[in-house]
């Protein structure tokens, strides 16, 4: 006789309806110890009718309910299994609103397969009943959390392989679908109240790249390069027992690219960007505690370097040798006033030892794959001690525009490979220095009505008039060096024809003494023999 599907689901519902009926006479009627005794038996029982193992991954774990990095790691992983086997979907949107994301909705089931072994994984979500509690930082309302059911024969490979092998293609998944940001540090005063944040950030859209990068391009190939190396060197920098970072400095003119060169490196590794401004971090314990708070994968950018504060010895002499002059001549009141005014003004405490420790120290080894990029215009006004190598280990000289690069503009700029007016183009930048930004002003058309004999002819013009200037530089510096020398030459003539006339002077002035000084002799001598004389008579 074969039972129809109707029947069967009619003999299951009464098995479960037995079975929750025997769960309450036990719950209710049974002493305490013995309902243990039977819970323990029963789950025996039931290991031998369901042998299969879950394991939950919560999405918040720790008691500062951080999000859980395995429940993101295989909510990633699970996007690609959901969107050809799960009915019931979600989408999310990144990568600027242009790539859609599906992951499995709540209550979902997906199965998966690893080296022949099939295990399930779902998706859950609890909802509280109600929430009593209130607090300025409540928790979520909803707890959700991934299960994952395999078969107990399989416990070793899924707990030794699959785990591992689920967490490492989710954190690629995440690199290759997050949507990068550009961070900028809060001043310490906001990181206290309803928001406590230290960064904020916007999306990361910065379009410059290597390829659009105005720059020799011998140098180029040097930096990514380096920069492939650096990726990839995870064992490499634990084996040789240094921190997984790099330092970057960049030096030069304003206007030969450095910013455009960070942009490029962030957009080649694909990480995000850490725009750290000194001068709002209080001290070094705040600067410590910003840097710990960039993720992996980052690129920390302080430009401007000489200009963000004094990190050297001189600013606490100046500010004392200022405090001693001012306190000269004041009255109590305007002192009282004074220090009040310099209380609000909160000036930054960050030393060059404190910047030092959290590039170089042992704050450094905080977070892995890290690249820390300085800059400055005027980099024989850094201190030494900052920009060695292994602090700044790689130092790129961002100078004035050369004829290659001048060809990656007018590529980017006018579409060109070629043209009549290179060669004179050539001959200009040897013999002048224009910024790669002055260049690209040039070529950049001003109407509709601008090709590039129009671009070119105004760079043309502009490169010889920057020409002229420089000539025209040169002979007024020149002529005012010129200048300088000979009055030199005349404040030295005037100081040895002072010398020639005070030796002058002098020499008359012995002569004057000498002559005179056997005069007073003589008459030194005559006063004795007179007294002799009247002594004589005397006598």
């Amino acid at each position: 006789m074969v039972m129809t599907m109707g029947e069967m689901y009619s003999y299951l519902g009464s098995g479960i309806a037995t079975l929750m009926f025997i769960n309450a006479i036990i719950q209710q009627y049974f002493p305490l110890h013995l309902r243990g005794y039977i819970e323990r038996y029963s789950q025996k029982f039931v290991s031998i009718l369901f042998p299969y193992v879950q394991i939950s991954f919560d999405e918040f774990t720790g008691d500062s309910m951080s999000r859980s990095e395995a429940f993101s790691a295989i909510r990633n992983y699970l996007s690609d299994k959901s969107s050809t086997h799960a009915k019931r979907l979600k989408a999310d949107v990144v990568k600027d609103s242009r790539s859609l994301i599906l992951s499995m909705d709540y209550n979902e089931e997906v199965t998966d397969e690893f080296e022949g072994v099939k295990v399930w994984w779902t998706s859950t979500k609890n909802v509280p009943e109600k929430q009593y509690s209130f607090s300025w930082y409540p928790a979520s309302d909803e707890k959700r959390y991934y299960k994952l059911i395999f078969h107990r024969r399989d416990r070793k490979l899924i707990t030794d392989s699959y785990i591992s092998h689920v967490m490492k293609e989710g954190d690629a998944i995440a690199v290759k679908n997050r949507q990068r940001k550009l961070y900028t540090n809060n001043p310490g005063e906001s990181w206290s109240g309803h928001k406590r944040t230290r960064w904020t950030h916007v999306v990361f859209k910065h379009p410059a790249t290597f390829d659009t990068l105005a720059m020799e391009t011998k140098k180029k190939e040097e930096i990514i390069k380096d920069l492939i190396k650096f990726s990839k060197g995870k064992q490499y920098y634990s084996r040789i027992g240094k921190a997984w970072k790099r330092g970057y400095l960049l030096y030069g003119p304003p206007g030969t690219g450095k910013s455009s060169m960070i942009a490029a490196i962030a957009n080649f590794l694909n990480y995000d960007v850490y725009d750290l401004e000194l001068t709002t971090v209080k001290d070094n314990t705040d600067l410590r505690r910003l840097l710990i708070e960039t993720s992996s994968k980052s690129v920390i950018v302080i430009e401007d370097i000489d200009c963000s504060l004094d990190l050297t010895g001189q600013r606490e002499k100046k500010k004392k040798k200022e405090k001693d002059e001012d306190e000269e001549g004041k009255d109590p009141v305007s002192k009282k006033a004074k220090e009040a005014k310099e209380e609000e003004k909160k000036e930054s405490k960050v030393t060059l030892s404190g910047l030092l420790n959290c590039v170089d120290g042992l704050w450094s080894a905080c977070g892995e794959e890290k690249i820390i990029v300085f800059t400055t215009n005027y980099v024989e006004k850094l201190d030494p001690a900052l920009i060695r190598r292994g602090r700044m280990d790689k130092h790129i000289e961002m100078s004035y525009c050369c004829f290659e690069a001048f060809k990656v503009l007018a590529k980017n700029y006018l579409d060109i490979d070629s043209h009549p007016q290179y060669e004179e183009i050539h001959r200009l930048l040897e013999e002048t220095s224009m910024t790669p930004a002055d260049v690209a002003e040039s070529l950049m058309p001003k109407s509709d009505e601008d090709d590039e004999d129009t671009c070119l002819k105004a760079l043309v013009e502009a490169l010889e008039a920057a020409k002229e200037e420089a000539r025209k530089k040169a002979e007024e510096e020149a002529r005012l060096k010129s200048e300088e020398e000979v009055k030199e030459k005349e404040e030295v003539q005037l100081k040895a024809e002072k010398e020639e006339t005070e030796k002058e002077k002098a020499r008359l002035k012995a002569e004057r003494e000498k002559e005179e000084s056997p005069k007073e002799n003589g008459k030194l001598e005559e006063t004795p023999a007179k007294e002799v004389k009247d002594d004589g008579l005397s006598h």
